[in-house]
Order: C-alpha cells, then structure tokens, then sequence
C-alpha cells in the first residue's frame, strides 16, 4: 500500500468557472490570462495573498496559447504571486489528476508547503503550428492543429478516438439501447445541480469577466453548450459510425474554462478552509496505460491502482465521478468493478458540461469533495482517459 499522509486541500480551496461551448463566450480569450485573473479574482474574495500563502504553481494546460513559453511564471505574476515559481503540466484529459499528484507528491516530500494548480486550457480557435520542412518542395512546410489534427488520430496507432470507444462497446457486447439510456441518466444528474437556483454548484463555481470592450465587460455565469434532452430525442440519433452504438449525444464536446486547486499541508487546509472541521486529504493517485485504442478502457486499471493504495474497494466510495468523453466509459468502469452506473457522476459529468481538457477532471474532483461532504463525509474518486489510451485516478479522503 503506497498512499499519501500530509497532502490536503482545503475544504472551499478551490474554484471552477463555467464551461463555455466551443466557439463561445471564450473562444477569443488567452486561456492562461483568463485563468490567472480569474484565480487573481478567486483569491482577493477569499482574502487570500497568493504571494504569500503560495510558494509552487503547477500550470495544467494541454492546447497552446500565446506566450505559453514562459507558462507558470507568467501566470503566477498575473495571478498576483510574482515570487513564486512553477512548472507546465500536459498530460492531455488527465492534465488536473497529474496535476494535483505531483503537488500532493511535492507536499509530501517537503518540497512545497502551499502549491496552486491552475487548470486551464481554450479548445475554441485552436493554435495553428506550422515548421519548416527541409525536403519540401518549393517551400512546403509541416503543419498541425492542435485540436482537429489529434482528435482525429493517434500518431501511435492511426486511429481515432471514437473508433476506440466503439471497439471497446463492441468487445464488451454494449448496445445504442444502453448508452441511450445511460447518457439520459447523465443529464438527469446534471440538472440536479441546478436545483433550487444552482445551490449545488454555486458551492464551488466562480462566476469569470471577460472584457468585450473597453468599455464593457460580459460575465458568464453558468455553463453554456448544453443541450436540452430527452430519451426519445437520443434514440432517434443515428451512430456516428458505420455499426457502431454512439451517437453525436453520447459523447462530450470540446470547451473552454478553467479551475484552481489548493494542496498544502494538513495544518495550512485547516487554516484556509471554509470550514475547517470537513478535513479533505488526498490519498491516493493510479496511473495506467490501457492496450492500444482501447482508450475508454484505460481508466479502469488506473482506479484499481489508486484503490489498492489507498487499501479500499470500489465500494467504499461514496462519489464517483468521471470524465466521459463517451458513455462507453462509464459503461465499461461500472461492468468492470460490479457496480451501477447509474449512481455514478452525481450532479454532472464532462460528457454533458463540456471538455476543456485541462480542467476538466480538475471540476470533477471538486465536485466530488461537495457531494461527499453533503453525505457526511467519506472517500471521493475523480477518474478518467487520456489521449494516447492513458488512464488517471485520484482518491481523496472528506471529513
């Protein structure tokens, strides 16, 4: 059993702004500025002095922007912690799991009292890179989307990541009925959380400012790209995919957002939390590489190392929640581990608000310390896939 004993985040020590739909609100804004004025904002309503109660910044983003070179350092000054210094964090979807491990890890070591994780990224109006090709006829040069160009292949297999999501409910005999049926599920879960005025995730979501002008400034509230549903609309969609199951409503969508994540030390969490008797304790982080495009498989190795760590069983958890980038994903963790879907991603699920990449499992693991600290109390699972068939999990302990 390998686990943590003396990383904690602070109950309350952590935000996430809405995710905006691809192409939207936030399809211009510089996805490192945004999440550092955002954090800046985040902090001075906490009364919290980064610079001072700060001394590592881990900056999870996967999609480029300007001046990304220069990554955490910019971003810390900006954020109002110009004394510290940082490290950029890319590990595609699992970029906030790997994130907050390496910060539990730097905690646990001794390295860091108080590490920030800014999770951002802007799927919107992705880069464009472009090098020299010295064999090139006539001046050609190699090029890349960031975003169009990987999502539409692996370089290590060829292949693309809805066909290993359907090679995956192919081999485990899943049908359209079933993903049907379980991605309804999933919107259910999400309009719990916006419930009695958005009660549930006004507990951790931050309003974010953008400037259209100089003049005028626009404020984005809540989350923007999702769609209304219902079982019968999702049956009628045909597969995207000749023979296979998942249709265009079983899968998520690409976004823009970002969040912020405190890992410090069990007497610091105490003295930053909103509530210092609801203690949250990271225990436990699995990693894992699944077989060759079988990505929505990766995750399930990934949780069985970070419950054998940690010395618990699935069934110990009281939240589970992960990214979704297709109900395939959900399907094949519940059938793998004995348990029921359906109790899986309470109150959300990137397969519904959207995939920004790099704080995507960062709000996942946010709202699953609240829905465990509303029941009591307990152990939290935030899990997911990565691009390249990679799995990440991380376990923490509330209460």
């Amino acid at each position: 059993m390998s686990m943590f004993t003396k990383a904690f985040i602070p109950y309350g020590g952590y935000y996430t702004t809405p995710f905006s739909k691809w192409q939207g609100t936030l399809q211009n804004e510089n996805s490192i500025e945004l999440g550092a004025n955002t954090s800046k904002k985040w902090f001075k309503s906490r009364h919290l002095n980064p610079n001072e109660e700060l001394d590592y910044l881990y900056l999870g983003i996967t999609i480029g922007q300007k001046s990304v070179f220069y990554g955490a350092s910019w971003a810390s000054t900006m954020m109002g912690a110009p004394d510290i210094p940082g490290q950029t964090v890319m590990h595609a979807c699992a970029t906030s799991t790997t994130s907050v491990y390496n910060a539990a890890a730097a905690v646990e070591l001794g390295n860091a009292n108080a590490a920030y994780c800014l999770l951002v990224d802007r799927c919107s109006n992705g880069p464009h890179t472009i090098w020299p090709n010295p064999k090139g006829p006539g001046g050609e040069v190699l090029s890349e989307n960031w975003n169009m160009d990987n999502m539409a292949a692996d370089p290590s297999t060829g292949i693309g990541m809805i066909y290993t999501a359907e090679r995956v409910a192919k081999e485990n005999g899943f049908t359209k009925e079933e993903a049907d049926e379980l991605t309804f599920r999933r919107y259910e879960q999400y309009a719990d959380s916006l419930k009695d005025d958005r009660a549930f995730q006004k507990r951790y979501m931050l309003p974010v400012e953008i400037k259209v002008s100089k003049r005028q400034t626009k404020v984005l509230e809540t989350d923007e790209g999702v769609n209304e549903t219902s079982i019968e609309a999702l049956r009628k969609l045909r597969p995207t995919t000749e023979n296979g199951i998942l249709t265009f409503g079983c899968q998520t969508h690409p976004a823009d957002g970002n969040a912020g994540i405190i890992v410090t030390t069990q007497e610091n969490a105490a003295r930053l939390s909103t509530d210092s008797s609801i203690p949250v304790q990271v225990i436990s982080y699995g990693y894992a590489r699944g077989e060759k495009a079988t990505m929505p498989a990766a995750p399930v190795p990934a949780v069985k190392m970070a419950l054998d760590r940690a010395g618990i069983s699935i069934n110990d958890l009281k939240a589970i929640k992960t990214h979704n980038p297709f109900i395939v994903n959900d399907m094949y963790l519940a059938k793998e581990f004995g348990i029921d879907a359906m109790d899986m991603n309470n109150y959300g699920s990137s397969l519904v608000f959207g995939h920004p990449q790099g704080p995507t499992v960062g709000r996942l693991l946010i709202e699953a310390i609240e829905e465990t600290a509303l029941k009591g109390g307990g152990y939290a699972l935030a899990a997911g896939c990565a691009a390249g068939d990679n799995g990440a999990a991380i376990i923490v302990k509330v209460g």
